[in-house]
């Protein structure tokens, strides 16, 4: 039996600038700040309206210092999720550093206030982090203008 290719019919865009501006619109039409997904030097970015799968790809494996969460995330070559308004599930390619553990994330939700956002692992275990933490300095600046 044949498998289904998740990336069938998939609209692909190529080069970092291409890719960027996507990557952030995407995170915008979900609802989640900008900077909760800092990937560097992509190279393609892909998504498939129908089914909600998306990919991302960089040059190579970058990680992430969040200072507003004091937490490291490492983030694969390829990431992807298949997304909705307001999370992003099935994720792989994303990992936390807890305890000095590397922790798969593959669901990230943000509550209908737009205020929280929770990660989840593969066995459903989650933390919950203010999305002030993600924001670039531009969308702080936006936001603290709007409360």
């Amino acid at each position: 039996m044949a498998s289904i290719d998740p990336r069938a019919g998939a609209e692909i865009v190529y080069g970092s600038s291409d890719c960027y501006k996507q990557s952030v619109e995407l995170l915008e039409e979900l609802g989640f700040p900008k900077g909760v997904m800092p990937l560097k030097d992509l190279e393609e970015c892909g998504r498939v309206q129908e089914t909600g799968f998306v990919w991302m790809r960089q040059k190579g494996p970058y990680e992430h210092f969040f200072e507003g969460t004091n937490t490291k995330v490492s983030y694969a070559t390829e990431v992807t999720a298949y997304v909705e308004k307001g999370r992003m599930k099935k994720m792989t390619g994303v990992k936390s550093k807890q305890l000095m553990i590397w922790v798969p994330i593959v669901d990230m939700i943000i509550d209908d206030s737009g205020k929280k956002i929770n990660f989840k692992t593969p066995v459903g275990i989650g933390k919950t982090f203010p999305s002030s933490a993600f924001m670039t300095e531009e969308e702080k600046e936006t936001k603290y203008l709007e409360y």
